[in-house]
């Protein structure tokens, strides 16, 4: 397991990357200000909840990860509604568009995942097709304690399963450095040369312009660290054991995978998942990407998702 960083590594490491340059907008791009624009609000217990909702038909839900949000997907939403899907894509609270109330304990998984049971049953959506990403599947595991008859298919991208293939880039101890840390995201030169690293070990090439990146420096820049701060200082220094609970799921399940990706790696616990989720071979599909497969494979996955439900 990889020691926590400190504060002077971190940041040694990031600024060794240059800033992201002007690079024209691609003609289909959608901005993050449209982005937003298209986006719903849900009022959880704890906070405002933003996501896209989209389409008829049968229900797919997209759940992101950490420190992204629903624009993560924003390749995959529309190819999805065009093959007669209901795309469902939220900012889990404290990430994105969504609120990002005080506290720490708040997101916990458990929390995020009884808020995502909310926001569910106040659409009226009884059953639907999953898709996860990185802490995704945390969120989803203890919300398949909570509600497992709620998900019909199962879709795993480079989540966090086991133990085994997690070594996440930051690990902190609670204090002072994590909450430094925390804060110096919403600075925007240094939040620019953090997602520069994050994304030059996360993509294979980085060919994400400015406004590909605008979705995911705004949102830290407006101060939504505080979920961060908890995955960080919390989650990744005590991962919960969910392989009791995931050998008792009997949804159909695949595996869509980022084999290069150095977060997350998939042939350390693969054997171990496969039988856990009684995935076989012809449902796994290991991609010629790293962690953000979203960003470099959106037709491979959505193509894969769409035989896999059919």
């Amino acid at each position: 397991m990889r020691t926590c960083l400190t504060i002077v590594s971190i940041l040694l490491f990031f600024t060794a990357c240059k800033p992201y340059e002007s690079v024209t907008m691609r003609p289909e791009q959608i901005t993050y200000d449209n982005f937003r624009s298209q986006q719903q609000s849900f009022s959880s217990k704890d906070g405002v909840i933003k996501y896209i909702d989209k389409g008829q038909g049968p229900v797919i839900l997209l759940l992101h990860g950490v420190p992204t949000s629903g624009w993560l997907y924003r390749k995959m939403i529309d190819p999805l509604v065009n093959a007669g899907y209901r795309v469902i894509a939220p900012d889990m609270l404290g990430f994105g568009n969504s609120d990002s109330p005080e506290g720490y304990e708040i997101y916990s998984e458990e929390m995020h995942a009884q808020r995502l049971l909310e926001l569910m049953n106040a659409l009226g959506i009884d059953s639907w097709s999953h898709v996860m990403h990185d802490a995704g599947g945390l969120w989803t595991w203890e919300f398949l304690e909570l509600a497992p008859n709620k998900v019909n298919h199962l879709v795993i991208l480079n989540t966090i399963i086991y133990e085994e293939g997690f070594d996440p880039p930051i690990r902190f101890k609670p204090g002072f450095m994590a909450r430094t840390a925390m804060w110096g995201y919403r600075n925007g030169i240094t939040t620019n040369l953090m997602l520069k690293g994050l994304f030059k070990e996360g993509l294979t090439e980085n060919t994400l312009n400015k406004t590909d990146v605008e979705g995911y420096k705004r949102p830290l820049k407006e101060g939504k660290t505080k979920a961060m701060y908890y995955f960080f200082t919390q989650t990744c220094n005590a991962l919960p054991a969910y392989q009791p609970m995931i050998q008792k799921m009997e949804m159909p399940a695949m595996i869509i995978w980022g084999k290069n990706d150095t977060f997350l790696q998939l042939e350390p616990q693969q054997k171990a998942l496969q039988k856990d989720l009684g995935i076989v071979d012809k449902d796994v599909h290991i991609l010629e990407a790293k962690h953000f497969i979203q960003e470099e494979k959106p037709q491979e996955i959505v193509q894969n998702i769409l035989s896999f439900l059919k």
